[in-house]
């Protein structure tokens, strides 16, 4: 399989699934100094999100996937990001999401989501993919039900941390 070099860009029929660049880092940032971050691994100081920000845009060169900028087609807002992770300490490869505070409850993340499954599974011929989440994380459960995932009792977590691990269904 040949490996992508830079994001695709993916369209759905409200959002554009962009590859980041780094303008939207600030905003990351900016999400990440908040306590509203401890759900996708913060809060963080900038020196850190930088680092995660050069790998979700790295996995592209080395995995051939990894993260895009989420993006409103009718404003050009930038909503949030949508990513198919594996980092190396993930036991299996994982569809993660957020949406910046002031955009929930449109259904912008179950609209990317939803397309960044597709190219997982149909693009890059993934045979499974799962979402871990904090089992305090309503939304996100509630995401990953609607999207037809469901707890895999048996599958490992990253670092044996305590997250719920939501296995998506192959058959979209």
């Amino acid at each position: 399989m040949s490996q992508l070099q830079i994001a695709p860009v993916l369209e759905t029929e409200r959002l554009v699934l962009r590859p980041h660049v780094a303008g939207d880092f600030d905003k990351l940032a900016e999400i990440f100094a908040t306590d509203r971050s401890h759900f996708i691994g913060g809060p963080l100081d900038r020196k850190s999100v930088w680092r995660g920000f050069a790998g979700d845009v790295g996995q592209w060169v080395l995995l051939g996937f990894g993260a895009w900028a989420i993006e409103v087609r009718e404003s050009g807002a930038y909503v949030g990001q949508i990513a198919l992770n594996f980092p190396e300490h993930f036991p299996e490869r994982e569809l993660g999401w957020t949406v910046w505070q002031e955009f929930e409850g449109r259904g912008y993340a179950m609209e990317a989501a939803l397309r960044a499954r597709e190219f997982a599974y149909r693009d890059l011929g993934w045979p499974t993919a799962v979402s871990y989440i904090a089992p305090e994380n309503v939304r996100s459960i509630k995401l990953a039900e609607r999207m037809g995932a469901s707890v895999d009792p048996d599958a490992a977590s990253p670092d044996g941390d305590v997250s719920l691990v939501y296995r998506h269904p192959a058959n979209i």
